[in-house]
């Protein structure tokens, strides 16, 4: 990686896809662990997908990892709103289709960026 902004860019885009991808334990044991509500798992990633847009593949992102990540966005948008309370709670990590979808996608970024999907969760993911 030639830049530095680029690689520390690129480390919140894999620690927020990791706690995207993680399962519904390991995200519910990170959020009591960081003292958070579970849709930071959602504001963490919007944080680091909005920096994204200036990598490269020579940073160790693949342009054909942005249709999975704009739709992981998607399925965040999705779930907000009003009326939408129940699918940002504890309970519904485990049994909401969109925190599956969001995790599967996850999952198949990370699986495109070889090397990079470490457990266990990171430690500071949390962007305030």
């Amino acid at each position: 990686m030639r830049n530095p902004d680029a690689a520390f860019r690129r480390r919140l885009l894999v620690e927020s896809l990791t706690v995207v991808a993680a399962g519904p334990s390991a995200q519910r044991a990170w959020i009591d662990g960081h003292g958070v509500v579970t849709d930071e798992i959602a504001l963490d990633f919007d944080h680091a997908f909005r920096m994204v847009g200036g990598l490269s593949e020579d940073d160790g992102v693949s342009p054909t990892v942005l249709p999975d990540l704009r739709a992981i966005d998607a399925v965040f948008a999705g779930m907000s709103g009003a009326g939408n309370t129940h699918r940002w709670s504890m309970d519904a990590l485990e049994t909401d289709p969109g925190w599956g979808e969001a995790r599967d996608l996850a999952r198949r970024v990370l699986a495109d960026m070889p090397g990079e999907w470490r457990l266990p969760m990171p430690e500071n993911c949390v962007i305030r």
